[in-house]
């Protein structure tokens, strides 16, 4: 059994489903303090050949909440913004008429909850890919909020019965191999490579990556994506 822990991300970049690829269990960390300016409620398009960062906009939000407890705006105009957006910078990508719709199902679903919004969002794309990572809210089931960082994380691990915890590279000062080992589980960091596609509204600049997954899936069928999802290192 390997799981991997992770704060909610909205339409992450390709990295982040490389990690729930990786995995038997993906559990999302949605019981832990809001991150202001993350990647929790926005993300980055390519718009007319520039990066667009788009938000999700959020009510009363503050690192003084969990992110289960941050709703969204009172902004009924946000969603319909948002997918008019993306129309325009995907229209002529060779995949929109199959990933619009998925998108617009996304941005659609009715919930006042960004973690709600980020948990239907990752549902849909662990079916479109069709992976079969299992996905459980932190909050939902494991009743250990009282404990902080790698005691969590490892109390965690040991409810799930893992034999092996994924991390992104980037935390890799935060956990212990030693101490992960002495409970029998191992620990490995995933370290994503780089993936150059056609991107087909970029006009004359570079490639520019770890953009959201939907700027992936416009250019990419099913089957290049979930290749794409093997494309990476465990340290």
């Amino acid at each position: 059994m390997t799981i991997a822990i992770m704060q909610p991300y909205f339409l992450p970049y390709i990295g982040y489903i490389q990690l729930m690829s990786a995995v038997d269990t993906f559990i999302l960390y949605d019981d832990v303090a809001f991150i202001n300016r993350g990647w929790i409620n926005r993300n980055r398009l390519l718009i007319n050949g520039q990066e667009y960062l788009f938000t999700v906009p959020l009510k009363d939000a503050s690192q003084n909440k969990h992110i289960n407890e941050v709703h969204l705006a009172d902004d009924p105009k946000w969603r319909s913004k948002l997918l008019k957006t993306i129309e325009q910078g995907y229209r002529k990508a060779p995949f929109y008429q199959t990933v619009m719709p998925l998108t617009e199902k996304i941005v659609n679903f009715t919930t006042d909850s960004i973690a709600d919004l980020v948990h239907f969002s990752l549902l849909e794309l662990i079916q479109y890919l069709s992976l079969s990572t299992q996905l459980i809210k932190s909050s939902s089931i494991y009743e250990n909020s009282d404990l902080k960082a790698q005691a969590r994380i490892l109390d965690i691990c040991l409810k799930e019965k893992a034999t092996r915890y994924i991390n992104p590279i980037g935390g890799i000062e935060l956990y212990d191999k030693s101490t992960f080992a002495e409970a029998g589980i191992g620990l490995n960091f995933i370290k994503s490579r780089l993936v150059e596609y056609p991107q087909g509204n970029r006009g004359t600049n570079e490639f520019i990556p770890w953009l959201s997954i939907i700027d992936v899936l416009m250019y990419n069928d099913v089957t290049a994506v979930k290749e794409m999802l093997n494309e990476y290192d465990l340290i």
